[in-house]
Order: structure tokens, then C-alpha cells, then sequence
């Protein structure tokens, strides 16, 4: 059973810091794009970053470009996301997700194939 585990969300002072993990279990995906979404109360999910399988390539929502890392490690089968600066409006439930095959890096939610069960990030002002 593929499973992907978010950890790390929690309630943070606007300004602060936190890392998220995501640990994939029951295949490896260090040959397949992963990422990130989040979704705010009465809100859509939205994108907020990428990685392909080396970690060569990364692509940022423009909210969180400069302020969020994205990054992985192929041999723990874990993904991160560094979060800096935060603000009130990075709160949300934030979901990884893992591409099922091979391919570049993609904001389309559609392509992803294995998704968390998320992890709440609350941003207090």
C-alpha cells in the first residue's frame, strides 16, 4: 500500500519558520516528480511548489517564491518544504503528492497520482 505521510504543520507566529516532511512508503519515487498544495478554509487547493526526481529542477508559486524551499531525499524517499517569513496567509491544510511515472515537474494537480492526508499550517498575526 502506497502511502504518503505529512508531518511537521503547526501554529507559528507570522514571521516564523517551519519545515514540513512528506515520507512515501510501500514504492520509491525517486525516479518521479513530487510536490506540494495547500488548501485554505473555503478556499481551492492551490500549487505552491515542485521538484523533479533529482532535485535539479523546482518551480515556485509566485506567493512563496523566495521564502519556501522545496527539496527531497531520494534515499529516505522523504520530501521537504522549508518555510520562511511566514504569513497569515500561508495558513492551510498543505498536501504532498507524488507523481505515479516518470516525467518533468508540473503545477497540474491532475498529475500527481498519490496524495497525504495533509498537515495543518496555521500563520497567527
Amino acid at each position: 500500500q502506497v502511502q504518503l505521510v505529512e508531518s511537521g504543520g503547526t501554529l507559528v507566529q507570522a514571521g516564523g519558520s517551519l519545515r514540513l516532511s512528506c515520507v512515501a512508503s510501500g514504492r520509491t519515487f525517486n525516479r518521479n516528480a513530487m510536490g506540494w498544495f495547500r488548501q485554505a478554509p473555503g478556499k481551492e487547493r492551490e500549487f505552491v511548489a515542485a521538484i523533479n526526481w533529482s532535485g535539479g529542477s523546482t518551480d515556485y508559486a509566485d506567493s512563496v517564491k523566495g521564502r519556501f524551499t522545496i527539496s527531497r531525499d531520494n534515499a529516505k524517499n522523504t520530501m521537504y518544504l522549508q518555510m520562511f517569513s511566514l504569513k497569515p496567509e500561508d495558513t492551510g491544510v498543505y498536501y504532498c503528492a507524488a507523481a505515479g511515472s516518470r516525467g518533468g515537474i508540473t503545477r497540474d494537480s491532475e498529475r500527481y497520482d498519490y496524495w497525504g492526508q495533509g498537515t495543518q499550517v496555521t500563520v497567527s498575526s
